[in-house]
Formats: C-alpha cells, sequence, structure tokens
C-alpha cells in the first residue's frame, strides 16, 4: 500500500496520500522547474522513421540481360505527386547502354526482392548537383520540403538512405547529425594549379551548404535530411559533388558529410509543376 509522503519544491508543499495524488503532484513538481511531460500525440523519432522510410527509394539502372539486371547507385526521395523523385544528379549515369536496353530505374520497398519501377529523367540542376526522376503506377507516400533558411548550426537532423547499397538488400538506414556549420560550397584555394574548370566555375556562382558531423557513403548521395520532429526535408545529402568542390586540395578527404540546402531543390519542383 502507498504510504502517505511529501513532494517538495521551495515553500510549496503537497501531501500524497494515493496513486491519483501522486500523479498530480509529480506533474505540480514538474511544472514548477518548467519541465513539460511527452505526450502521446509527440511523434518520437522511431515513429518518424517508420513513416519516412516508405518513400525513400533506391536511384540506379536496369538491364534485362545484365546479372544482377538491377544496378543500385544512390538513393532518392518521393515529392509532389507521389510519382515524381528527387535525387543527386550524379548519382544518374552520364550515358545508358542503349544497345542493350539498359533505362533508369527507382527500386521501391525493402528486403531481398524489392518492387523496380523503371523512370524518366524529367529535370536537373547542375549548378546544385540536383535531378528529378517520374515514375509511373500507383503513387508513393511524398515528403514535404521545409525552410531551409532557417537551419541553425547545433540543430540536429536525420538522413536516411542506403548507405553501403544493395550488398546486403534494400534495407534503408538512419543516421544523425548536427549542422556544424554552414558553409561555402567551396573555399579558393592558394594554388589554381590545384583547380580543375569545373570548381572555377563554381567560383563564380558560390553558395552555402550545410556540414554535418555524422558519417555518410556514396550509397547516401540523394537522402533526405530531415526534421526529426516534423519529417520535413531541409537538405539532400551529397557525398561526392560537394566533397569534390570542399576537399580538393586535401590528399585524403575528411569523413565529413554535407547536404544542399532543400531550397534548391524547391525552386525545382517549381519549375517541374509549370511544365
Amino acid at each position: 500500500m502507498m504510504r502517505a509522503g511529501i513532494v517538495a519544491k521551495g515553500a510549496v508543499v503537497v501531501r500524497v496520500r494515493s496513486w491519483t495524488s501522486v500523479v498530480l503532484a509529480m506533474a505540480m513538481a514538474m511544472a514548477m522547474v518548467g519541465v513539460t511531460p511527452m505526450t502521446a500525440a509527440e511523434t518520437t523519432l522511431p515513429d518518424l522513421i517508420e513513416r519516412i522510410k516508405p518513400s525513400i527509394v533506391g536511384v540506379g539502372t536496369f538491364e534485362r540481360t545484365r546479372r544482377p539486371p538491377g544496378n543500385l547507385l544512390g538513393t532518392g526521395f518521393v515529392v509532389l505527386d507521389g510519382r515524381h523523385v528527387m535525387t543527386n544528379l550524379h548519382v544518374l549515369p552520364q550515358n545508358l547502354d542503349a544497345r542493350n536496353k539498359e533505362s533508369l530505374a527507382v527500386f521501391v520497398g525493402t528486403g531481398n526482392d524489392p518492387e523496380l519501377r523503371l523512370a524518366t529523367r524529367v529535370l536537373d540542376d547542375p549548378d546544385h548537383d540536383l535531378a528529378v526522376l517520374k515514375i509511373s503506377d500507383t503513387p508513393l507516400p511524398a515528403l514535404t520540403l521545409g525552410d531551409s533558411d532557417r537551419v541553425r548550426e547545433g540543430e540536429l537532423y536525420a538522413f536516411t538512405g542506403f548507405p553501403i547499397g544493395s550488398v546486403l538488400g534494400l534495407y534503408p538506414a538512419t543516421h544523425r547529425g548536427t549542422v556544424s556549420a554552414i558553409t561555402p560550397l567551396i573555399v579558393p584555394l592558394i594554388s589554381t594549379k590545384k583547380m580543375s574548370p569545373k570548381m572555377v566555375e563554381r567560383l563564380r556562382n558560390p553558395y552555402l551548404v550545410f556540414q554535418l558531423d555524422a558519417t555518410a557513403y556514396p550509397g547516401n548521395s540523394g537522402s533526405p535530411l530531415y526534421d526529426p520532429n516534423s519529417g520535413e526535408v531541409m537538405g539532400i545529402i551529397n557525398k561526392v559533388f560537394v566533397q569534390g568542390s570542399k576537399e580538393n586540395a586535401l590528399e585524403k578527404p575528411s569523413g565529413i558529410s554535407y547536404a544542399i540546402p532543400a531550397k534548391y531543390a524547391r525552386k525545382l519542383l517549381e519549375e517541374v509543376e509549370r511544365r
């Protein structure tokens, strides 16, 4: 049997005589120190991941006579009407083997037997390494883009994708990381001999990217960087394009990860909708 007791905070004393009064007393004490108890309506990260995963797809190519016929190259996520996919442009092959009828493909679902959907390239943004694909059949759950201008250094975000491809099957993995810096895409180098023509072009149109303290792998390219509370996409993980610009002078590139702000993806999607 619960004995009578006392919960005290400063000059406030609450006598406890039952389980009901215990709960009330704890709530009063928490309120006095500014603690808000979590409600059942609040979304936890595990709940959010469960909701996000159906929108995460693999991006690659399909060739019927090839073994295996599917080749996963990176990650993408569903946007707009559920029949469009956002990814990094560098994830897509520059050329397809038309002779063997190779085509772009999106891999849907999880496990060793994912659903394959043929895809077509709709629109590209080479400056921000973004691309939009279109798929057919039943619409998939689409993610919402957030206001990436509101992202601040020190905030925690999550990203879900396929870091090691489909080696063990199609199983999306989620990582969390802090925005450690909001930094220019490219930093001018001391020696111009190390600057490629592409890097010179990027210097003419610099923009900021998110630097993360989380580890991403090449297969993560195209993964959505999202708010762990709302699920809104704030950026697109980029493991090759950004790193090749910022760390070109390094003999051994770091394990730092980067993300392209979602506002550039929003502009690209607005152009897709106008077509």
